[in-house]
């Protein structure tokens, strides 16, 4: 009898064993599996932020390009300006300074493009915080008479 007990007491063991076995197997594969899931999740938001920051590149060099065209634009206005305007008087000066300003205007966003004057604009708001925010409440202010006129 006492043979059919160890018998039963080795069999109750084995698949303890087993079971132990099949466990810690399953537990190495679900921890293979996170990881390679971790590891795809990883590669995914690499890839992701990679094509967003190349659509961000290829945008801003569209508006680049696009700020260089309004810039040649201006100098070209501020010529023609020059050109048909008076020569002579008050109405001559004042075409001279606004054919002036435009095209130095026009160089200035054909040099410095959309990104370049965006640093500018930055830099003199972090000068200058009261002007500015004066500056932002006064065009706000503004902007919303005419909507609503």
């Amino acid at each position: 009898m006492s043979t059919t007990t160890d018998k039963a007491k080795d069999m109750v063991d084995q698949g303890k064993d087993k079971a132990k076995d099949f466990a810690e197997t399953a537990k190495d594969k679900a921890r293979d599996f996170a990881d390679a899931a971790k590891d795809k999740a990883h590669d995914l938001a690499e890839a992701a932020k990679d094509k967003a920051g190349s659509i961000a590149s290829g945008v801003r060099d569209t508006a680049d390009s696009a700020v260089g065209t309004v810039g040649r634009g201006m100098e070209s206005m501020g010529d023609k300006v020059r050109e048909w305007g008076p020569e002579k008087g008050m109405a001559g000066s004042a075409t001279k300074g606004v054919a002036s300003s435009l095209k130095r205007g026009g160089e200035y966003l054909e040099e410095k493009g959309i990104s370049g004057a965006t640093e500018d604009v930055l830099d003199m708001v972090r000068r200058n915080p009261i002007p500015s925010l004066l500056i932002g409440f006064g065009v706000g202010f503004l902007l919303a008479r005419a909507l609503r006129s």
